[in-house]
């Protein structure tokens, strides 16, 4: 599975397999992408739901250590809700993100998409460019969150990548049992969905009109949502009739779209998994 750009340039974000994250290739450089690690969620379920879990703070970290030693990238880019509170900070979830900035390789350069739960993170954590949850552009990569529209330098890119919805399959076998699994969700962005909004004016893959220019529509860049990182969060049942999505631009900003397991199996059209 390779939730990329197929154009002639090669792809640009390609998924780690059996992991919920990706690798994007940057020019120069090459990024690790992963979304929603929600550190503290434990202390989180606690409060919020009177529920007692043990905390998974550090297999968080040596999962992410793991896959930033495997795939040898000089920049980690988190897809926002790298923190779960959503305004301050407790204790446990505090020192669980600076426990993983002290163990992040030195020459690693970290950026920060502010997600819904970042709160007011840029206030105390250091070690990190921090960037707003509509996102950045980076090379010819888009990041953003997906809990409000993206900036125009995202729809600029080649490829949108997000979090927020944390993807899952809901799937059954032939005797009516049933399972949820973590998903990629691919495909293209859907111009229908996003013209008419005055920040997105004059974009060519938008506004192009092939019957009056002679010329052929331009693609509309490719879009990736990406699974949690924290697995035990839950999500959006992307293939069960009548769930919401979160993003305000999904599901009618994803045309052509497809699911992934983390293992690359492709499901194919996510609404008839």
């Amino acid at each position: 599975m390779t939730p990329t750009d197929p154009g002639q340039q090669g792809p640009l974000v390609e998924p780690v397999p059996g992991a919920p994250a990706a690798v994007a290739t940057l020019h120069d450089e090459r990024a690790l992408v992963i979304a929603d690690y929600h550190a503290g969620y434990e202390a989180g379920l606690r409060i919020e739901r009177g529920v007692d879990v043990p905390s998974k703070a550090e297999s968080r970290r040596e999962r992410l250590l793991s896959l930033l030693e495997r795939t040898s990238v000089g920049r980690l880019i988190v897809c926002g809700d790298l923190m779960h509170s959503i305004g301050d900070p407790g204790g446990a979830e505090r020192g669980e993100l600076e426990v993983l900035f002290e163990s992040l390789p030195s020459k690693l350069s970290v950026t920060l998409v502010k997600g819904n739960h970042d709160g007011a993170i840029g206030a105390w954590l250091e070690g990190c460019e921090i960037v707003p949850g509509s996102g950045t552009r980076v090379a010819d990569v888009g990041v953003c969150h997906g809990h409000t529209w993206p900036a125009r330098e995202v729809l600029e890119s080649r490829v949108v990548c997000l979090g927020h919805e944390h993807p899952c399959v809901r799937l059954e076998d032939e005797v009516g049992g049933s399972r949820v699994e973590p998903a990629w969700l691919r495909g293209r962005l859907e111009p229908a969905a996003f013209r008419g909004r005055d920040e997105y004016a004059g974009l060519e893959w938008l506004e192009g009109d092939p019957a009056r220019t002679g010329s052929r529509p331009v693609e509309s860049p490719a879009i990736v949502v990406l699974p949690a990182f924290n697995e035990l969060v839950g999500g959006t049942w992307i293939n069960v009739a009548g769930q919401s999505f979160l993003a305000p631009f999904l599901p009618a900003g994803i045309a052509r779209g497809e699911a992934y397991l983390l293992d690359g199996t492709r499901l194919g059209p996510y609404r008839s998994v």
